[in-house]
C-alpha cells in the first residue's frame, strides 16, 4: 500500500513540476512578443515576475516531495517516538502541532523568498520585518487556540467512532463553513477597517446591492496597502445581508464607475449561487477525501512504523490531501471559470461593460498579472479565465491593444460614449 501511495504521490509530484516548466518556457518566449494590455516595459516585468514564482514553486513542490518522502519513510516514527504525552487526544493534538510546525519551518525559507526577495522586488511587498513577525505571532496563537480545538475534536471523533470519517467529514465541513463565514473577522486582526466616507459611492454600492436583492451589512475600506501593493474586494457572509470591504489600493487606482462594476461582477456571484455552488464542490471533494483516508489499511501504518492513532491518521490525511485535491482540481476551475464569464456579464449590466473592461485592463497592470499562460496552467489551476478571454467575451478584442498611464482606451465601440476622466 505505502509503494502505491508512493507511485502516485510522484506522478502527482511530475505533473506539478511539469506544468510549471512548461509555463516557465511559455512565458519566456511570449514575453518577447508583442505587447498586449499593457505597455513594453510593465508587459516585460509581469512576465518576469510570473517567471520568478514559477521557478520558486519548482524548488519548493520538489522539497515537499523529499519532505513527504521523509514523512513516510520514517519521519512519522521519529515524531511518535519524540511525543509521549498522557491521553490519546492531547498525544494526537501535540503530535499535530509537531507535523505542523516541521512542515511550516521547512516551507519558511521559501515564504520568506517569496515576501521579500521577489514581491518586494516587483514592488508589491510593503511589509517590515517587524510586522512580519507581529502577524507571526498573532498567527501562530490563533492556530495554537483554534487549530488545537479542531484537532481535539477530529481526534475525538476517531477514537469514538469505528466510522469516524462521516463524523469527521461532517465536523470539518461545519468548521470549513464557518471559517468562511468568519473570515473577515480574522482579518480584522491583521488590518484596520474603516466605515467608508459618506458620498454617492456609499449610496451607489447600497442602491445595486439592492438591486441584487441584498442589503448592506456595513461598507468599509481596508488598510491593505501598509502589507501589499495589489487590488482587491470582497463581500463578507452567506446571507442576504452583506459586508463590503474594499482594499484602499482598490480605491485608490479605479474610478467610481469602474470600481462599481468591479463590485457588479462580485454581485453577480451570489445573485447565481456561486458561494453556496463553491460550498457544495467543496464538500464533495472533502467527503471523497475522508472516505479514502477513512479506509486506509493498518498495514499501511506498520509500513512507516507507526500505529494508527488519531493524531497520525488526522496527519496523514493533511499530507495526502492535496494529491486529493489536485485529481479535482481541473473540474472545479472549470466550474469556477464558468461562473466568472457569467459574473461578468451580471456586472457589465450592473455597472457597464465598457467600465468593467477599462476596470479588469487596470487590475492586469497594477497587479502585475501576465495576460498569457500555457494552455496547462490554465486547464489545472486557474479558477478565473484568461484575461484577454474575459475581455473578448465582453465584447472587447484586446490582442492588439495596450492601456497603460501614458495611453487612453480607444474610443469606439463600447468606449464610444465614455468619459475617463469621469469619476
Amino acid at each position: 500500500m505505502l509503494e502505491t501511495i508512493i507511485i502516485f504521490y510522484s506522478l502527482y509530484t511530475f505533473m506539478k513540476l511539469y506544468i510549471s516548466a512548461m509555463q516557465i518556457g511559455y512565458i519566456n518566449e511570449e514575453k518577447r512578443k508583442t505587447p498586449v494590455l499593457m505597455p513594453a516595459d510593465k508587459y516585460l516585468t509581469a512576465g518576469n515576475y510570473a517567471v520568478a514564482n514559477g521557478k520558486l514553486s519548482l524548488v519548493s513542490d520538489f522539497i515537499d516531495y523529499l519532505v513527504f518522502i521523509w514523512w513516510v519513510f520514517g519521519g512519522f516514527a521519529w515524531l511518535s517516538a519524540l511525543v509521549q504525552v498522557e491521553g490519546n487526544i492531547m498525544q494526537a493534538v501535540v503530535f499535530l502541532f509537531g507535523f505542523v510546525i516541521v512542515n511550516y519551518v521547512i516551507g519558511l525559507p521559501f515564504e520568506l523568498y517569496q515576501k521579500f526577495k521577489i514581491d518586494e522586488a516587483f514592488g508589491f511587498n510593503k511589509m517590515t520585518a517587524k510586522m512580519y513577525m507581529i502577524d507571526m505571532i498573532k498567527t501562530s496563537l490563533l492556530f495554537f487556540i483554534l487549530g488545537g480545538a479542531v484537532f481535539a475534536l477530529l481526534s475525538w471523533i476517531i477514537e469514538s467512532y469505528a466510522t469516524w470519517w462521516i463524523w469527521g467529514f461532517a465536523a470539518m465541513f461545519t468548521v470549513a463553513v464557518l471559517a468562511n463565514l468568519l473570515a473577515p473577522t480574522f482579518m480584522a486582526l491583521f488590518n484596520k477597517f474603516s466605515p467608508l466616507e459618506e458620498g454617492e459611492l456609499k449610496e451607489k454600492i447600497t442602491a445595486m446591492m439592492g438591486q441584487a436583492g441584498l442589503k448592506s451589512d456595513g461598507i468599509f475600506v481596508m488598510d491593505a496597502s501598509k502589507r501589499d501593493s495589489r487590488l482587491n474586494a470582497f463581500f463578507g457572509g452567506l446571507g442576504k445581508s452583506k459586508r463590503v470591504v474594499l482594499f484602499d489600493t482598490l480605491l485608490e487606482k479605479l474610478n467610481t464607475k469602474e470600481l462599481l462594476a468591479v463590485l457588479g461582477h462580485e454581485l453577480g456571484h451570489f445573485s447565481h449561487g456561486d458561494i453556496w455552488k463553491n460550498i457544495g464542490l467543496m464538500g464533495v471533494l472533502l467527503f471523497i477525501a475522508f472516505y479514502l483516508f477513512g479506509h486506509l489499511p493498518d498495514a499501511l501504518f506498520t509500513q512507516m512504523g507507526v500505529i494508527p492513532e488519531a493524531g497520525v491518521q488526522i496527519a496523514m490525511l493533511m499530507l495526502l490531501l492535496p494529491l486529493v485535491s489536485f485529481v479535482f482540481t481541473p473540474f472545479m476551475s472549470y466550474v469556477s471559470r464558468h461562473n466568472e464569464y457569467a459574473a461578468d456579464e451580471y456586472g457589465s449590466q450592473m455597472g457597464g461593460k465598457e467600465n468593467l473592461v477599462s476596470a479588469l485592463m487596470k487590475l492586469v497592470t497594477e497587479n502585475k498579472a501576465f495576460p498569457k499562460s500555457h494552455p496547462l496552467v490554465i486547464f489545472f489551476y486557474y479558477t478565473h479565465p484568461p484575461v484577454l478571454e474575459r475581455l473578448k467575451e465582453l465584447g472587447f478584442d484586446a490582442s492588439n491593444t495596450i492601456a497603460g498611464e501614458a495611453t487612453t482606451l480607444p474610443k469606439e465601440g463600447i468606449f464610444a460614449h465614455m468619459d475617463r476622466n469621469d469619476d
